[in-house]
């Protein structure tokens, strides 16, 4: 009578588990790429809607005090810097006495400021927005958004002379974005 052996496989053979270990680095890696795509789309999404709800605001103040509510970049939070790099912080303020270029003056409400953005820029074609009462023309314009992915990855938020903000993924007049330091 001839004897037969079984044998039952309890675990995987070492070439089984090399297999697998690849796969899964292979599929591990793919996600990484993506996930990082959604956290970037993420963080645009939420800074540009942020910017959009602060322009929308200083519409809000300006029809119901009845003055002029400016929004410019400001690096300190207590006065607009004028230097065009709007991710280093913005400053929101009744701007009182109109001046030209707005100047958050003494006695002059600040209304809100806020800080730098991280790991992004945003541009403008205005040195600042300001949102006037009923029947007088607001400052329209452009702020760009750029981050590592460049123009691809770029939101435009734009103001129209109602004062009203708008999110797209182009300029007002059809163009590309673009996220060169030199489109202000």
């Amino acid at each position: 009578m001839i004897a037969t052996l079984k044998h039952d496989s309890l675990g995987f053979s070492l070439t089984e588990l090399v297999a697998t270990l690849a796969i899964i680095g292979v599929l591990a890696g793919m996600a990484m790429g993506s996930f990082g795509r959604l956290i970037a789309e993420l963080r645009i999404s939420s800074n540009v809607s942020n910017l959009v709800h602060i322009l929308h605001l200083a519409r809000q103040l300006s029809w119901t005090t009845g003055q002029d509510v400016v929004l410019c970049d400001s690096t300190s939070g207590t006065q607009c810097s004028n230097a065009g790099n709007w991710h280093t912080g913005w400053l929101l303020f009744s701007n009182l006495d109109q001046d030209d270029p707005p100047r958050a003056d003494p006695g002059e409400p600040v209304h809100q400021a806020g800080g730098p953005v991280a790991n992004a820029t945003i541009t403008a074609n205005r040195r600042a927005f300001v949102m006037r009462p009923f029947g007088r023309r607001s400052t329209n314009g452009t702020l760009t958004y750029c981050d590592k992915r460049g123009a691809p990855g770029a939101r435009a938020v734009i103001v129209s002379y109602t004062g009203k903000a708008r999110i797209s993924r182009e300029q007002a007049n059809g163009d590309s974005l673009s996220c060169s330091s030199t489109d202000r």
